[in-house]
């Protein structure tokens, strides 16, 4: 029994065991080395089945005790179009006047101005010379912008 169980089981075959246990034994530890590798992600895959099964039920269950609880969901006042709790009084197309947007610049010149100095004002002594370099760049670009949207008179408030 010795010389004829698998290699792969601390067992070694012997040379003398007929041929076509030394190809099962061949076969079986080409097996389990390509096992070695999927049987890693083994756990990965199943994670991945329980998770997205439980979303499924979880996005059925939902949706069906949201139907079967929901007082009247064909309200005509939940279905009517409304602007800002009232009816449109003018056309949805109409034009934005570009002190709309200068603002929207302006405010994300301010946001991402204060999001990287910040970070930069912690880091700056490993930075070193390159890192105040770049922030100057960074903050002459900011203020190019700052200036465009000065000089189109996005500051003054009507």
């Amino acid at each position: 029994l010795e010389g004829l169980a698998p290699q792969g089981m601390g067992v070694r075959v012997s040379p003398s065991a007929p041929a076509f246990l030394q190809i099962a034994c061949y076969n079986a530890r080409r097996l389990s080395a390509r096992r070695g590798v999927l049987h890693n992600y083994l756990p990965v895959l199943i994670f991945l089945a329980i998770a997205t099964g439980l979303a499924f039920v979880l996005l059925l269950l939902g949706t069906g005790l949201g139907h079967w609880f929901s007082r009247d969901p064909r309200n005509a006042e939940k279905l009517s179009t409304y602007e800002c709790g009232f009816e449109a009084f003018e056309d949805t197309r109409a034009k934005f006047d570009v002190r709309y947007y200068l603002v929207a610049i302006l405010f994300i010149v301010f946001d991402l101005e204060i999001a990287f100095l910040f970070p930069w004002a912690v880091a700056l002594r490993s930075i070193g010379t390159f890192g105040l370099v770049a922030m100057g760049i960074f903050l002459f670009i900011l203020t190019v912008g700052f200036v465009y949207e000065w000089k189109k008179g996005a500051l003054e408030w009507d």
